[in-house]
Formats: C-alpha cells, structure tokens, sequence
C-alpha cells in the first residue's frame, strides 16, 4: 500500500492511493459502516494501532473491487496537496559512511559498527516544499538521497533474524547537510538538524510492496542531471542489522524513521564542488517508492 498523509479541509488527513486516485481513509471507513476509528491526520497513530495497517487493506481491497462508495471518497492524485508522510516523528535516526563508494570519497575509513546522529521533527518536510538555506549561517549546503525505513511496532533489543518484523515500509529521505557547519568541530549534529533539512515522501510504501530493501536502485537528480545513482545492495550494513544495532540502543517506537545513509555523488566531494542554491530542483527516487521533489529557496 502507498500511505499518505494530505491536507484535507486545511487538516492533516489520512489517505491510500489506488491508481492515480487518493481515497480520504477515514471517510472509506465510515462508508463501510466500520465503527473502528482510524486516526484523523496521524501516520504514527494508525501504524500503533493494533490492526490498523490491516483495515487500510480492507478499504484498498474494496476500493479495488468498485465499492459503490468509491466515488464518495477518492479525489484525483493530481489535486491534492500531500504532507510529509509523517509530519512529528518522535525519532529521526541517520546512519552515516553506510556506502563503502561515499566513505572512500569522502577520505573517511569505513566503519566498524553503524555511525548514527539524528535529526528533529523541525527538519522534516514533505514533497513539493521548500528547502530553505540558511542565508549568513552557510553556504555549502549538500544534498544526500536515502532509503528510509519506517518502525512499525515497539521495538527493544530485536534480534536481527526477527528485526524486518518490525518494519511497516520505507520511502524516500533527503539528509540535506550544511557542510561547513558540519565539519567544523567534528560534531555533524548543527549541519543536519536545521528546519527543512529531511524531506521525507512522497508516500510510505509498505513492506510488502518492496520486495527486496537491499536491492533497490537510488537515485538523486539536481535540476534533472544525475547526481546520485546506486543501489541498496551496496549498503555496508543491511536493513535488519540496523534496526537491530538500533533496538539496542533505544526503544524504537512506531513511526521512528531510520534513514540508512547516501551513497557516492554526494556535492562536498565532487571537482568543483557542488551545493544547492535558490531556484535548484532536487529529485529523490528509489525504485518502487516514487519521487520525492522539492525546490530550493533563501530563509
């Protein structure tokens, strides 16, 4: 399934995509006669719900079948403004040099153990904003493309052979990163946690509809030249193996967002180097997970 959140109303909704058609779930639900309530506009919610990710199949099942409430309930893709799939994660989770091609470009040796750093609710976007360059602050501002994974159920020291249990499906991650603040003391955190600094979407694709994590194509255009192109394969450490090493760490909740770091291609590396300015256009796809766009502009 493709999960959305959209505005509807000027609020936060919920929503699946059959086709090229969004379905309002709360309203599906209601036209089923189903007296569960699903979450209005709160991704984190509707994934914690116990059977909420099994009521959407009923609404996209039906839907499939030509429900007589179809009409009712699906609006054109095209005429809704979609949000950041999930708008407040509790936790945003970035792994770094977790590509041996972006670790060798990068000079940096390639790690033991996944290097991890997060980001905040405030960084995070949806397709079509903004990123928003911090003006005076820097002015080497990068771009990353990245699998995002999406925690389905609490999660607390998993054993890797179990860990994919726990995921409820991945999208695309834009780690935007502010170069010059990032290495400027060693500590990455005041590069990657400016607001606009993780655009997330266009939509979660849930598990089942991707196959293979580790065997997807990666790519990053900016305005339409590609930057970045690779595949999951080449991660260093695996799906399961973070959400694993993770679980360990701290308890993973649903609806925390783990990207799992860029490969080669990456700006800061490149002769000459590479950073975004106001009026860029960058594209995030991932095989099966659509495109993530977004525009650049001053603060």
């Amino acid at each position: 399934m493709r999960l959305v959140t959209f505005e509807g109303q000027g609020q936060p909704r919920l929503g699946v995509i059959v086709g090229d058609q969004l379905l309002d779930l709360t309203a599906a639900w209601q036209a089923m006669g189903k007296r569960v309530e699903l979450p209005d506009g709160d991704m984190k919610v509707l994934l914690a719900q116990e059977q909420g990710l099994e009521y959407v199949q009923e609404v996209e099942a039906a839907a499939k079948a030509g429900a007589a409430w179809l009409e009712e309930v699906a609006r054109p893709l095209s005429e809704v403004r979609l949000l950041a799939p999930i708008l407040r994660p509790d936790k945003v989770i970035c792994i770094g040099l977790n590509y041996r091609d972006h670790a060798e470009e990068a000079n940096m040796p390639l790690p033991k153990e996944p290097v991890i750093f997060g980001k905040y609710s405030n960084a995070v976007i949806g397709p079509e904003e903004s990123i928003l360059l911090p003006t005076g602050l820097s002015d080497k501002v990068d771009y990353e493309a990245e699998l995002a994974v999406v925690i389905g159920r609490r999660a607390t020291w998993v054993r890797e052979d179990k860990a994919l249990d726990y995921v409820a499906g991945y999208m695309n991650f834009n780690d935007v990163s502010a170069r010059d603040l990032q290495m400027r003391d060693g500590q990455w955190m005041k590069g990657k946690c400016l607001d606009t600094f993780a655009p997330i979407g266009p939509w979660l694709v849930t598990k089942d509809e991707v196959g293979n994590p580790e065997d997807l194509k990666v790519e990053l255009r900016l305005n339409g030249e590609t930057m970045q192109s690779s595949n999951t394969k080449n991660l260093i450490f695996g799906i399961a193996q973070l959400v694993s090493f993770l679980s360990r760490l701290m308890t993973l909740e649903p609806g925390d967002i783990i990207a799992t770091g860029t490969p080669a291609g990456v700006g800061f590396a490149r002769k000459p180097p590479v950073y975004l300015r106001p009026g860029d256009t960058v594209e995030v796809e991932i095989q099966g997970l659509g495109i993530l766009r977004n525009g650049v502009a001053a603060r």
